[in-house]
């Protein structure tokens, strides 16, 4: 038996207690200074009030101001954090965690440079390490819903890191029969993928307050124009993921992700309240107090991307609808789909 300690008592840290407990592990769930109260919850009863989950019996449930407690023996750390809560878990956290113990990250993102580059948060968190201390970073990507995930539905996700020993003990800790996991040393490919559908999936849902504005009924259906964006998405991504240097194969994680992301969530939610009309504006009203990591990634996206078009790196033309997103969200453009900036002729 193995102790892993959780930092963080978000949704999918918590719905990751499931595999862990289930293969037998000591399980201490470590609470942010914005989970008290799920973690009161949970010591009242193992109920957790936002993923709406009973979890197992048995595991051990820690405020912030007793981490160093929950850190004592432990064989892995999961860190939890949305990429909202990046600062503070490198300010607060990463200075306190013993470099001996491998830490694995569920937060999805990246940051553009001034010259265009782009950076999975991984690396972020290694250069904000504090100064001399050299922590095993890894971290998950990949399709995998925290309710599904607590409900044994089969995921498929990777690991990635610098050392394939480290991402072997880790996937023997936490593999079971409905949650598979590969791994990679592929850092930039794996998170790079998994953080543009984000993106993507704004776009792609797009299509859904379309369907609605058009036929004047919320929950109208048009499919083909779903599938027409997840296409070029795809096509967009994938030529990304390029630009960044991460292997083709791990376009399956990003555009997983994004199929998972297009129905459901938070970022469904704005991408339709475009289509039907709304103005970015008016869109951000309606979601008041709800974050939304989808227009952050877009936005750093873009950014990056025509950073490298100036520099001759890259066409512009080759990214119609990340463009056209990022008119919607930063110029105040109205939703107008550029269908025929999506077709090409392939002629011998």
């Amino acid at each position: 038996m193995s102790v892993i300690t959780f930092v963080c008592a978000g949704q999918m840290a918590s719905a990751l207690t499931f595999p862990v407990f289930e293969n037998g592990h000591e399980v201490r769930l470590v609470g942010s200074p914005l989970d008290r109260e799920i973690i009161n919850g949970l010591r009242k009863d193992n109920y957790h009030i936002t993923l709406k989950r009973t979890l197992h019996d048995g595991i051990k449930y820690y405020q912030i101001e007793e981490f160093e407690e929950a850190l004592e023996g432990a064989d892995l750390i999961i860190g939890g954090v949305s990429s909202f809560g990046l600062d503070w878990f490198c300010d607060e956290i990463l200075p306190v965690l013993p470099e001996e113990v491998p830490l694995l990250t569920v937060t999805k993102g990246m940051v553009d440079r001034e010259d265009g580059t782009m950076v999975p948060y991984p690396y972020i968190f290694e250069e904000r390490q504090p100064e001399g201390k050299h922590l095993n970073f890894n971290a998950i990507g990949g399709p995998c819903t925290s309710y599904e995930l607590a409900d044994h539905d089969n995921s498929h996700v990777a690991f990635c890191g610098k050392d394939p020993k480290t991402l072997k003990y880790i996937r023997s800790l936490m593999a079971t029969d409905y949650y598979h996991i590969s791994i990679s040393t592929d850092v930039v490919g794996v998170e790079c993928a998994v953080a543009l559908k984000n993106a993507y999936a704004l776009g792609v849902t797009l299509a859904v307050g379309l369907a609605e504005k058009k036929d004047g009924k919320i929950g109208a259906q048009h499919y083909n124009s779903q599938a027409a964006l997840f296409g070029q998405s795809m096509k967009e991504m994938g030529k990304l993921l390029n630009l960044v240097g991460g292997k083709p194969e791990h376009l399956v994680h990003g555009v997983g992700d994004l199929y998972v992301t297009v129905f459901g969530g938070r970022t469904r939610m704005i991408g339709t309240l475009l289509g039907r009309g709304l103005t970015f504006e008016q869109a951000m009203e309606d979601l008041k107090g709800v974050t939304l990591e989808s227009i952050v990634i877009a936005t750093r996206t873009a950014r990056a991307v025509k950073k490298l078009a100036e520099r001759g790196k890259v066409d512009l033309k080759e990214y119609p609808l990340l463009m056209h997103i990022d008119a919607i969200l930063n110029q105040g453009a109205e939703v107008d789909i550029p269908w025929d900036a999506f077709t090409w002729d392939d002629l011998d």
